[in-house]
């Protein structure tokens, strides 16, 4: 797992990990919004990074990875950590055609970096093919429940408790909500972000996330 983190805390983590033997990427001064940390969950080939424009609002992720899907993950992502009911949205914009008709980017709320965590994500498909992706518990297989629509270019994931739900449509519409689902167990503190998977496990891929809200409800406040 690489970490990136703009404070003295991260370099001396980042520090740790080296002597441990595991390869990170040199900490670098970057501004990621509402975020706090970068870097890959499970295996991706070099080059991917994350860029914040705080003049456009947006989000420019470039991640690889085979996959996110069965009982482990490889993708790069942004996130903060945080605890209690969280709602993440965001505008999603592929940079660039692919023959990768699933590389995936994602909005999701995990309970680790582990390759294997459980998770919920509202991910959209390369192809259009929008869905409510979730593994309830460690190393356990992912199941989705599918968009009524393709292509909507808004996302929205819920958490409320156990229940988490996706909502989907157009920027300024009415989002149309998929599932709840109840079977992703997290406890706080848990890791909520964006993502960016190419499917290919030696090629990357570049989405722009615009709009991005993150609203957090910490129990006792």
């Amino acid at each position: 797992m690489m970490l990136r983190k703009n404070s003295f805390l991260a370099v001396c983590v980042c520090s740790a990990v080296m002597t441990l033997g595991v390869a990170v990427a040199v900490p670098q001064a970057n501004d990621l919004g509402v975020f706090t940390n970068e870097g890959s969950v499970g295996q991706t080939p070099p080059g991917c990074q994350a860029r914040y424009d705080a003049a456009k609002g947006q989000y420019r992720i470039t991640g690889g990875g085979a996959n996110m899907w069965a009982a482990t993950d490889a993708f790069y992502f942004v996130w903060k950590k945080v605890s209690g009911d969280v709602t993440l949205s965001a505008d999603i914009q592929w940079v660039g055609t692919s023959a990768a008709e699933h590389r995936k980017a994602v909005l999701m709320v995990r309970q680790s970096l582990d390759p294997g965590s459980p998770y919920a994500d509202a991910v959209s498909h390369g192809n259009g093919l929008t869905s409510l992706q979730f593994r309830g518990a460690a190393n356990e297989q992912t199941y989705q429940i599918v968009a009524a629509e393709d292509g909507p270019s808004r996302l929205r994931i819920v958490r409320k408790g156990s229940r988490f739900t996706m909502y989907f449509g157009k920027p300024g519409e009415e989002l149309k909500p998929a599932g709840p689902v109840e079977y992703v167990s997290l406890e706080g503190p848990f890791f909520v972000g964006l993502g960016v998977c190419s499917h290919v496990a030696t090629t990357l891929e570049t989405a722009i996330f615009s709009n991005v809200k993150l609203e957090e409800n910490v129990p006792g406040k």
